[in-house]
């Protein structure tokens, strides 16, 4: 139906499409963002090789909702990043995860809950600031590239 085909004029604001065109919903919306942290850490009381120091390459996923403003953003991914270094990588990248989290055993199901409150208490402060209305859906931690921990607001509302 459509064919290839080079675009030769941008499509003008003011001209093609109007600012109030922006804003194509008032919906709540969801985004993901993923990233990647290597830590090692040991757990206590458990009989097997996560006994012993070891590592990982973690995978942490975000699920984001919220409504878009008036150009039809809701975050900038960019924003979420920023947070993500600033807030809580920073507590876990090449680091011994034992001693720089809060007193637990550090386990994905742990660690999934601390890194939720880290993004969602973040969030919070950014609603704040800027009458915004973000919150976290989900963050999904993988230890491994077959094996993660998740919590959900749904979740962590009922406890």
């Amino acid at each position: 139906m459509f064919g290839f085909r080079i675009v030769e004029e941008l499509q003008k604001l003011g001209e093609d499409i109007q600012k109030k065109e922006l804003k194509y919903h008032s919906r709540r919306v969801m985004i993901s963002k993923e990233f990647s942290f290597d830590a090692a850490h040991h757990l206590h009381e458990y009989e097997g090789k996560c006994k012993n120091l070891h590592g990982h390459t973690y995978r942490v996923v975000f699920g984001i909702s919220g409504y878009v403003d008036d150009i039809g953003i809701m975050i900038d991914f960019g924003d979420i990043k920023e947070i993500w270094k600033e807030n809580i990588e920073t507590y876990l990248d090449h680091r011994y995860l034992n001693e720089m989290l809060p007193p637990m055993n550090t386990t994905a199901e742990n660690m999934v809950v601390w890194i939720y409150e880290q993004m969602e208490q973040a969030l919070q402060e950014r609603n704040k600031a800027g009458n915004q209305e973000l919150r976290t859906e989900f963050v999904r931690l993988f230890e491994t590239p077959t094996s993660y921990a998740e919590i959900t607001r749904e979740w962590m509302r009922n406890e």
